[in-house]
């Protein structure tokens, strides 16, 4: 067997480094491919050895670009790779054009897709990623899920439930790994050792890079009209160079100055900011990831946004969504910093993402699916079957696999009274309304 990944981005290599770590401990054949959209070749090989990961087999070096440009050169690229090394599987991980021109390359090549992180969904067509992540999944074979809500995402959508895998999010995983390899290493950024995070109370981490926020004046004057406010803590803000020219074109960059509980500083390596989180008592930020990371950390998170494609890190309560409503940021990052329980109870709010064997499950259940030739992809050599789709309500003792049997049928969707359920084939029906397909 072969699998190939396909890179594109600092988040996605961070999240991957745990399943690039499996597959080379279990020695199977693998070619690892870097689309090199943001960083140049030595930039990415560093990062690559700062992770104690080998450099990829191929850099494309597509750079920065349009999203159609980069997307179709990327395709280009990734197909001329895939069809010399002829892989068995290709992994692509979240919702970047990385993500998209991967899967579609190997869905058109007829090879099996890994879709790491599959089923997040925000529900907001204006994000790039969104779109990313729903055609990625359209080509999908295996969906590696980070949670329940996932898997359930995908089963609205009609994804088949036989090819949804829940590993737990290898974020947790990556954040284990990488913060042995941080604290091992003296702090690089001269910025954060001139601070002296070690020994500095009260650190609030600030990232904030996303349009909706940068690209939207009142909502960008609402977040600094907030921070101004919060002199009882320690802001650090690694800025983002689109956000600092946005803060200037606006008049704004001014108003920091005088303002000593405001750190602005150049963007950190990601084994500094890895360190910087986790010496945070919170997190103030607009990023996907971070949301994760926070609550694999214990640490609590603000999220400057509206809505959120990891609701789970809401749910167990170790996120809050504020928006860029000055009084709502405020009123939580000060009931944080003066209430312990509440602070402590967004502390240790249970992680969703699992327990940091996401990297063991995916792999296993990729040696599975290869030995049982489920990764072959053919077309079909039956006259399809017509299926008629039905709404029941169950008032007996029956598994899913058992009212499947009995009725040649395929359930999808389950509601036990108060929750979409995954249909799990020991699951029993009995009390719950199913949607299902019953074939003729």
């Amino acid at each position: 067997m072969k699998i190939a990944t396909v890179l594109g981005t600092r988040p996605e290599i961070i999240k991957m480094a745990p399943i690039l770590d499996e597959i080379e401990k279990r020695g199977i054949d693998s070619v690892l491919i870097h689309t090199g959209q943001h960083y140049d070749k030595e930039m990415s090989d560093n990062f690559f050895k700062d992770l104690e990961l080998s450099t990829p087999d191929y850099n494309i070096q597509v750079e920065s670009s349009s999203h159609g440009k980069q997307t179709g050169l990327m395709m280009k690229g990734i197909e001329e790779v895939i069809l010399d090394e002829k892989p068995d599987i290709v992994l692509v991980q979240g919702d970047t054009n990385a993500v998209l021109a991967g899967a579609v390359v190997a869905g058109k090549l007829h090879i099996a897709v890994g879709h790491v992180e599959a089923g997040l969904r925000s529900f907001d067509l204006t994000m790039p990623e969104e779109i990313n992540r729903k055609i990625a999944d359209i080509t999908t074979q295996m969906y590696f899920v980070p949670t329940e809500k996932s898997a359930i995402n995908l089963l609205a959508e009609d994804f088949p439930r036989d090819k949804i895998i829940e590993t737990g999010n290898t974020v947790v995983d990556a954040c284990f790994r990488h913060l042995e390899i941080a604290e091992k290493r003296p702090i690089e950024e001269d910025s954060l050792r001139e601070l002296d995070i070690e020994n500095m109370d009260n650190i609030l981490t600030l990232t904030m890079h996303r349009a909706e926020n940068t690209d939207d004046e009142s909502r960008l004057r609402g977040i600094i009209a907030a921070l101004k406010e919060l002199t009882e803590m320690n802001i650090i803000f690694p800025i983002h160079p689109r956000t600092k020219k946005t803060l200037k074109n606006l008049g704004l960059w001014d108003g920091f100055n005088g303002l000593d509980h405001i750190h602005i500083i150049k963007p950190v390596g990601y084994l500094d900011f890895l360190l910087l989180m986790s010496k945070s008592t919170l997190i103030l930020t607009d990023s996907g990831g971070l949301q994760e990371e926070a609550v694999t950390l214990s640490v609590p998170v603000l999220t400057l946004r509206y809505n959120t494609e990891r609701p789970e890190t809401v749910d167990v309560g170790g996120n809050i969504l504020v928006g860029a409503d000055t009084d709502v940021i405020l009123e939580n990052a000060r009931k944080i910093l003066t209430d312990e329980e509440f602070a402590n109870n967004m502390k240790n709010a249970i992680n969703p993402y699992g327990d940091g064997t996401a990297a063991i499950k995916t792999v296993d259940a990729i040696e599975d699916f290869y030995k049982r030739g489920l990764l072959n992809i053919k077309a079909p050599e039956e006259v399809a079957t017509s299926f008629v789709r039905k709404i029941e309500a169950i008032d007996t003792d029956i598994t899913v696999k058992e009212f499947e049997d009995k009725n040649k049928a395929v359930v999808h969707l389950v509601y036990d009274g108060e929750a979409m359920v995954f249909p799990n084939d020991e699951l029993n029906l009995n009390g719950k309304m199913i949607t299902y397909d019953k074939y003729q």
